[in-house]
């Protein structure tokens, strides 16, 4: 079992940055390809970004692109998120996940293990 955990969510200003962190107990992140994702209140959980497993790969949801980035830090075991230029509709609950699958999704059905997510809210 992989044990995910988010952290640095929280309640910003748009415009404004939150980089998020996602680690795990028990075993190397280096072994998955991994990914965020997000869900807003009445909405379906949506993909953000992925990153392969030698971190040499990445995918980012079309909404989010040049303003986040995903990258990993394998000594770290940990996995980041960097969000800049926030907006409004960036507001939601942001989970890690860790995949094994060979290569990099976007479909959340692909990953097999969710961390229980970190509450980002962006105020107008």
């Amino acid at each position: 079992q992989v044990q995910l955990v988010e952290s640095g969510g929280g309640l910003v200003q748009a415009g404004g940055s939150l980089r998020l962190s996602c680690t795990a107990s028990g075993r190397t992140l280096s072994n998955y390809n991994m990914g965020w994702f997000r869900q807003a209140p009445g909405k379906e959980r949506e993909f953000v970004a992925a990153i392969s497993r030698s971190g040499g790969g990445t995918i980012d949801a079309d909404s989010v692109k040049g303003r986040f980035t995903i990258s990993r830090d394998s000594a770290q075991n940990t996995v980041y998120l960097q969000m800049n230029d926030l907006k409004p509709e960036d507001t939601a609950v942001y989970y890690c996940a860790a995949s094994r699958v060979t290569t990099m999704s976007v479909q959340d059905r692909r990953y097999d293990y969710w961390g229980p997510g970190t509450q980002v809210t962006v105020s107008s």
